[in-house]
């Protein structure tokens, strides 16, 4: 990808709309060529073109996902990675964050990666890690594995630490996921009762999507950046959630 289609990528992403004279100005290029790099990347499924204006692109492609917020999704992944130890068996669900986490620890020969995303698996088909890639119903949207064979490998196979994706949190409904199946996996994952750690930048709050993942009391902590509100930081605290903001 040329580099100024990753920075007008974080653009629209870090605004969700900017027009194409704003692109024009902080890039320094001409407006026709602002519109050449838009009706490509539209293309490619990153974007979505409006009259005179580029606008977030909502995806489940993992691939696209990650240029959204990816600086504050980085600092995440990195502090995830802090937390795990010398030959720890951890299971990777999903989500851009988590794959930035899979990323920083592919060369770690001393740990396990279990996983129900054939994204991320490929993403380590070069590393040191072990990667164990859970069998299951593929879904071509997400690139994961799905359904109730992926549920009954989660069942027979163990780790230490568990981490989700999510696409949304509200006060009322608690984790949510625009994906029923990859929300139903990641429910499986939770009744295991392992120590299970939700990843997620601060603009999935105030969202809501159909399919729910919880109980909340089985979510152990919450990695996310400081500019989640603090009215939803403080009812996970007090819902016995520990709450990690970087």
């Amino acid at each position: 990808m040329h580099p100024r289609h990753s920075v007008i990528l974080e653009l629209v992403n870090g605004a969700g709309r900017i027009s194409v004279v704003d692109l024009s100005a902080q890039l320094g290029v001409s407006e026709v060529t602002v519109r050449q790099d838009l009706t490509l990347l539209e293309n490619q499924g990153f974007l979505k073109r409006v009259h005179g204006a580029a606008v977030v692109l909502d995806s489940d492609n993992p691939e696209h996902r990650l240029w959204a917020n990816s600086k504050t999704k980085q600092a995440i992944a990195e502090y995830a990675y802090s937390l795990i130890g010398h030959d720890d068996s951890v299971l990777i669900e999903g989500g851009s964050v988590n794959v930035m986490l899979a990323k920083l620890l592919a060369d770690r020969a001393d740990v396990s990666i279990v996983t129900s995303s054939s994204f991320i698996a490929h993403q380590l088909r070069h590393g040191k890690a072990e990667v164990i890639l859970l069998g299951g119903q593929y879904q071509s949207s997400s690139e994961s594995l799905v359904g109730p064979l992926t549920r009954l490998c989660i069942e027979h196979v163990h780790f230490s630490k568990a981490f989700i994706g999510v696409d949304g949190y509200d006060i009322q409904t608690g984790f949510t996921n625009r994906n029923m199946m990859r929300a139903d996996i990641a429910n499986a994952i939770l009744n295991k009762g392992q120590e299970t750690f939700v990843l997620t930048d601060s603009s999935k709050f105030g969202r809501i999507f159909p399919a729910a993942i919880g109980p909340m009391n089985l979510i152990k902590h919450v990695i996310t950046d400081t500019k989640a509100p603090a009215l939803s930081i403080s009812t996970l605290k007090s819902q016995g959630i520990d709450v990690h903001l970087v």
